[in-house]
Formats: C-alpha cells, sequence, structure tokens
C-alpha cells in the first residue's frame, strides 16, 4: 500500500512537472524564428497579408517570423508542409480559403486540413463582387437575375479558373437565384477581367482588389459585394444577401499549425494575432486591400472551417464542379 501511495505521489508529481513545463514553454514562446508557411507564390494578396502579420507578430513576440513561400498544387503543397511538421509552434501556416474547396476538389490528399491542422486565429475576409460588362443594362442584382432568365444561356460566368472562388460563389449564385450561366474558366482572375472588360464575358464574381481600379474607371459594374456586410472600400455597393437572402461567399485567411502543438502556444498566438487586428495601422492597412478584419477564437475559426467546407463541398458536388 506504501508503494503504492508513493506512486501515484510521483505520478502526480510529474503530471504536474509536465504541465509546468508546457506552461513554461508557452509563457517564453518564441526562442527562436518561427517560419511562416504561405501556400502562394510571392506578390499575391495572400503574401502580402502573411508579410504583414508576420512583420506585427515578430517585432511584438520578440522573435522573427520568417515568411516562407510554397506555391503548388492549389495551394497543397504548403498546407502538406505544415500538415506533417513537427507540433512545437515553430512551423505556421497562412490558412488560404482554398483549404475549404480543396477537401472535395482534391480527393487523394496527403492530409485532411480538418485532422491535421489546428486552426489559431482568422485574420479577415477579403469580399468578391459580382461585376457586369456595362454593356448589360442590369443597374441592381435582381435587374440582372431578370436580365438573365430573359436571355437563357446567353450570358457567360467568367472566373479565375475551375474550383476558384469566383467560380465557386459564382455557381453558389446560380443555385440560390435559379438562373443559367456558361462558366468560362480563365487561368487567373487577370485575364478574365479583360475579357470582362471587352464584352467577351458578361459577369464575373472578383476579388474586390483585382476590381477595384476597373469598377473606379467605369470600364466594369459592380453590383454587389458577396461578404454578410457592406465592405468599407465600396460602401455604397449593397451586399448580394440584400437582394438573395442567406447568400455569402468570400475569401479569407488566417493562420493554423500542426495538430498537436501546444493549446498555451495556440492560445498566445490567437491573442497576439488579435491584437494586430485590433492596431489601427494594421486595420488601415487591410481597408486598403479591402480586408474585413475578422478577430476569432481558435473555436470559432474552426467551426467556420468545418461549416464552409461542408457548404462549398456541396456546391461542388451539385454543379459537379471537375478541375480542368
Amino acid at each position: 500500500m506504501t508503494h503504492r501511495r508513493r506512486f501515484l505521489r510521483l505520478a502526480a508529481g510529474a503530471t504536474v512537472l509536465a504541465a509546468g513545463s508546457r506552461l513554461a514553454r508557452a509563457e517564453t514562446y518564441p526562442t527562436r524564428p518561427v517560419h511562416l508557411i504561405v501556400p502562394v507564390a510571392p506578390g499575391g494578396a495572400l503574401d502580402i497579408l502573411a508579410r504583414l502579420i508576420g512583420q506585427w507578430l515578430g517585432d511584438h513576440m520578440g522573435e522573427t517570423f520568417v515568411i516562407e513561400n510554397r506555391p503548388g498544387g492549389g495551394t497543397n503543397i504548403g498546407v502538406d508542409v505544415v500538415a506533417h511538421a513537427v507540433p512545437d509552434g515553430y512551423t505556421l501556416l497562412l490558412v488560404p480559403q482554398s483549404v475549404t474547396t480543396n477537401a472535395t476538389l482534391y480527393p487523394h490528399l496527403n492530409f485532411n486540413f480538418i485532422r491535421d491542422i489546428v486552426p489559431i486565429a482568422m485574420i479577415s475576409r477579403l469580399p468578391l463582387v459580382m461585376e457586369i460588362n456595362p454593356s448589360i443594362p442590369a443597374k441592381t442584382v435582381a435587374e440582372f437575375v431578370a436580365y438573365v432568365k430573359a436571355h437563357p444561356g446567353k450570358i457567360s460566368m467568367a472566373s479565375g479558373g475551375s474550383g476558384s472562388a469566383s467560380h465557386v460563389g459564382g455557381e453558389f449564385f446560380k443555385m440560390q437565384t435559379g438562373i443559367d450561366m456558361v462558366h468560362v474558366p480563365y487561368r487567373g482572375g487577370a485575364p478574365a477581367l479583360v475579357d470582362l472588360i471587352g464584352g467577351q464575358v458578361q459577369v464575373m464574381f472578383s476579388p474586390l482588389p483585382e476590381s477595384i481600379a476597373a469598377i473606379k474607371a467605369g470600364r466594369v459594374r459592380a453590383l454587389a459585394v458577396t461578404t454578410a456586410e457592406r465592405s468599407q472600400t465600396v460602401p455604397d455597393l449593397p451586399t448580394v444577401a440584400e437582394t438573395v437572402p442567406g447568400f455569402e461567399a468570400s475569401t479569407w485567411q488566417g493562420i493554423g499549425a500542426p495538430k498537436g502543438t501546444p493549446a498555451a502556444i495556440i492560445d498566445k498566438l490567437n491573442q497576439e494575432t488579435n491584437a494586430a487586428l485590433a492596431d489601427p495601422k494594421i486595420k488601415a492597412r487591410l481597408a486598403a486591400l479591402g480586408s474585413i478584419p475578422t478577430p476569432l477564437s481558435p473555436a470559432d475559426y474552426e467551426k467556420l472551417i468545418v461549416d464552409e467546407t461542408a457548404k462549398w463541398g456541396k456546391v461542388i458536388r451539385d454543379a459537379h464542379i471537375t478541375l480542368q
């Protein structure tokens, strides 16, 4: 009996020491450079955002946040790197919204995002903007829907590629309104916008930063933004949901880590990221990018990812979207 009590005391002591060690690691974290894996090439909006947040975190946490671009595979290569990294808080992922569509578009990935990555913090949402060639007489979403119904099969919808945010967002709009449009995929948003301006296609759901110059110049006509709330960048534009209740489609960005990363480190990174989003300078930079700061707890961010993976998976299956 004495040996058993001694064993239990030793076991309890070991548990306390382990917990104390984990707490100490979290309090001193980070003690060396942190690698933030960005699953796209340098220069795009996702990369700019990573450098903005990484710089702030580095300045306020006392260690360098190294931005490491790992593009390819529709963002899957970079995600795979983090999914199989050591879960010690020193390899993080700049999470793209594409993880919610790739789960269905790529059925044979070497990882399962929801299983293998723990969400840390959401950074921001970026609206898509529903825009049309000015030759189409519609001035509102309702007028556009009526016009398409009056011209079935004659309206072409451009996208930045099959399975892209602009594609699945457009397919969701078609489902919600019961209209028929011909999808025309491009190799990126820029050539799609060129053809929208030229009238080769009639409508597009484009990330706001890609189109803001063309909108202001009157080369395309913006009808609405696709986020649940209006954008401060174009405050006079209504949301699609004001005409089509329940409609929401946007791109977003966040931070994640390999599953198994200590909870105390996850919580510390969440607090620091949310503090960054409250910084007036960061808020101003995000606004300039057309982004809406969206601080969430790790649990709320995880719920969003699970919900949107289910939502976009259904759209992809119902619209029979495949990668070309």
